[in-house]
């Protein structure tokens, strides 16, 4: 499997979509995913049942990283939100993340505790202090095709002059790709390219609801965008479907209504491959290596 790196100077746009543990993953992996994403949102909604406001420690999203990177080879690219702290921590976090089979982090601009992108009331740090981030994250890599990208929330905080300023100091920073997040209109993304588009690859972000207009990755390629994550797709469709499920399961007292939107029990063992694992584990077996 290519890297991350090397994949985003080839042509074409990549599309990851959001996982949030190691079943999502290996199912996206098997739909074709070339590249996928570990949204912090998702994990606080799956994970705590709790909303995107800065409630997901380092630790939490570090042990997401080494299950879904143990269990998939596709490269993942995670949501660092803050670096979970100053410059040493945003080292900290690289590290931890890169260790455990990372190949990109996403930091942002704002301040602890942050909030998703797509919600009002959000705050920044200082462009300085963002730029010293983003040079502590790629002092701290241990190569260099692990990827750092600098997203801004700057467009709904200090307006949209000043969040293609800040992007374009991030990249001089060195960021590997930098995300303007939560632009309004297709103008607004059209500017971001023509003004960021030869300096650095681009990301942007699919949130259906959001405050950025919903766009395919064949429009947004055609725009100049290298990569677009799909962060909480999945995590609102499981939703949905979690609610219809338990309706229906506490309305007939049977999964039998629901039989035709669901894995059985061959079905999901089928995905996650317990026979092959059963299998392999035999080369292991006591009776092989049991002396007369």
């Amino acid at each position: 499997m290519k890297r991350l790196k090397a994949r985003l100077g080839d042509e074409g746009i990549i599309v990851a979509p959001g996982v949030y543990d190691g079943l999502s993953a290996l199912i996206a992996e098997q739909a074709g995913a070339e590249s996928i994403y570990l949204s912090g949102a998702s994990l606080a909604y799956t994970r705590f049942g709790r909303p995107d406001i800065g409630l997901v420690s380092m630790s939490e999203v570090a042990d997401a990283v080494a299950v879904i990177c143990d269990r998939v080879a596709l490269p993942l690219i995670v949501d660092g939100d803050t670096g979970f702290g100053n410059a040493l921590n945003v080292q900290r976090t690289v590290r931890m993340f890169e260790r455990m089979g990372a190949a990109a982090i996403q930091l942002e601009d704002q301040t602890m505790p942050k909030r998703c992108g797509h919600l009002n009331g959000k705050s920044l740090i200082s462009t300085g202090e963002m730029m010293g981030k983003i040079k502590a994250a790629t002092d701290a890599r241990a190569a260099d095709d692990f990827v750092v990208v600098a997203r801004t929330d700057a467009i709904g905080v200090e307006g949209f002059e000043a969040a293609l300023y800040r992007a374009a100091a991030y990249a001089e920073a060195g960021a590997d790709m930098v995300f303007v997040e939560a632009p309004r209109s297709l103008d607004e993304m059209k500017q971001i390219v023509a003004t960021l588009g030869e300096r650095v690859p681009l990301m942007a972000n699919m949130v259906e609801g959001g405050k950025t207009p919903p766009m395919t990755a064949t429009d947004l390629e055609a725009l100049g965008f290298s990569l677009v994550i799909f962060p909480g797709g999945l995590t609102r469709a499981v939703a949905k479907i979690s609610r219809a499920y338990f309706d229906s399961l506490l309305k007939s007292g049977s999964n039998a209504p629901f039989r035709d939107q669901m894995y059985d029990f061959a079905g999901i063992n089928d995905v996650v491959g317990t026979d092959d694992l059963l299998e392999a584990g035999n080369a292991y077996d006591e009776k092989r290596f049991t002396h007369d």
